[in-house]
C-alpha cells in the first residue's frame, strides 16, 4: 500500500477508472458543469479519492484527454498498415466512423473542442496539437502517395488534408445532432469515392519496398513524424 493513499472502501477506484467516469462526466455536462464533487459521487468515491490520483479537475481533464486521444491516434497508425495511400485515407474515415457510433462517449473530444476555446487554454493545446498531428499525418499519407505515382502531384497536400479532417469533423457533428435523419456512413462513402477518384493516377508506380503509410502521430509535437520516404 502506498504511504498516503486514501483508506480503502469498496468504491476505490484506479486512476484508469477515475478518467473513464471523468470522461463520461465531462461528455454529458462540460467542463463547467463537472466538479469534484459530481465526479466521486458518479465514481461511488470520496474527493479525497480523486485528489490522491489528481492534483485537481483540470489535471483529471488533462490526463483523461491524453488518454483518449492516445487511443485514437494509436488505431489510426494500426489501420494503416500495410495499407497504401488512398487505402489508409478510407481506413483512417473508418477508424473516425467507429468511434462515432461506439458507446464510449465519442461526443466528448467535439464538446471539449468548443468548450476549451475561450476557458481552458491547457486542454485547448491539447486539442489543438491533436489536430495538427492528425492534419500532419494525412498530409503524410498523400505525399507518400505523390512520391509513389499513385496520387496526383497537382494536388496540395496540405490542403487536402486540412478538407479531410474537416470534412470528418463536420459529419461527425451532423451525425451527434440529427442521427435519425444524417446518414453518416452513406455520406462517408460518397466523400471518399469522390476524393479517392480526385487525387488517383491513372499509372501508379509500385510500392518500394519496406514502404507504410502514414508515419507516425507523435505526441508531444505538432508534426507527424516522417517515415522511411517522408
Amino acid at each position: 500500500m502506498q504511504v498516503g493513499a486514501p483508506a480503502t472502501d469498496k468504491g476505490q477506484k484506479s486512476r484508469r477508472e477515475l478518467m473513464g467516469i471523468a470522461i463520461d462526466c465531462f461528455a454529458r455536462f462540460g467542463f463547467q458543469g463537472s466538479s469534484v464533487d459530481r465526479i466521486a459521487r458518479m465514481a461511488g468515491v470520496t474527493k479525497g479519492a480523486i485528489y490522491y490520483h489528481f492534483r485537481d479537475k483540470e489535471d483529471l481533464l488533462a490526463a483523461a484527454v491524453a488518454d483518449r486521444i492516445g487511443e485514437f491516434e494509436a488505431r489510426v497508425q494500426r489501420a494503416c498498415e500495410g495499407a497504401d495511400p488512398l487505402q489508409s485515407l478510407r481506413r483512417i474515415a473508418e477508424v473516425c466512423a467507429e468511434h462515432a457510433f461506439s458507446n464510449d462517449r465519442p461526443r466528448f473530444i467535439i464538446t471539449l473542442m468548443i468548450e476549451a476555446i475561450d476557458t481552458n487554454e491547457k486542454i485547448s493545446v491539447q486539442l489543438r496539437d491533436m489536430m495538427r498531428r492528425f492534419r500532419a499525418f494525412v498530409r503524410n499519407v498523400i505525399k507518400q502517395g505523390q512520391e509513389n505515382g499513385s496520387v496526383r502531384v497537382d494536388r496540395d497536400a496540405r490542403a487536402v488534408a486540412a478538407g479531410y479532417v474537416s470534412w470528418i469533423l463536420g459529419a461527425e457533428i451532423q451525425l451527434y445532432q440529427d442521427p435519425e435523419h444524417f446518414d453518416f456512413r452513406t455520406a462517408l462513402s460518397v466523400f471518399l469515392d469522390q476524393l479517392t477518384a480526385d487525387l488517383r493516377t491513372t499509372a501508379p508506380r509500385a510500392e518500394p519496398p519496406g514502404a507504410q503509410s502514414g508515419g507516425r502521430l507523435e505526441r508531444g509535437s505538432s508534426h507527424a513524424s516522417q517515415g522511411p520516404t517522408r
